[in-house]
């Protein structure tokens, strides 16, 4: 280095952040994961009761959880101002996270 250089130069830009839009998009991506799981669990549950792997009572108590767990869904969607169709990420060529229609 010469002493000719000149000095680096530290941007001092301050993005501009919509908070609402943040939050907005934070609930989106969170809901989205936890539909994701919620759906997964509600298939893993499924298998089990076709093959035969459950109580009734577990049945019982996988069912009524897996319907608590929808309602909560439906009630933080409706907080956000979301519908099921905003939670379903488009991944390009591999279509769709969530399947259209559940099981």
């Amino acid at each position: 280095m010469t002493g000719a250089e000149p000095p680096v130069r530290r941007l001092g830009r301050r993005i501009e952040v919509d908070r609402d839009a943040v939050e907005h998009g934070f609930a989106s991506l969170v809901l989205t994961v936890v539909e994701l799981l919620r759906q997964l669990m509600e298939r893993q549950a499924l298998r089990r009761v076709d093959v035969g792997d459950l109580t009734d009572d577990q049945i019982e108590r996988i069912g009524e959880t897996l319907m608590a767990l929808e309602e909560q869904m439906a009630e933080l969607r409706e907080h956000f101002g979301l519908s099921p169709e905003d939670l379903n990420l488009d991944l390009g060529p591999l279509g769709p996270l969530l399947p259209r229609d559940p099981p």
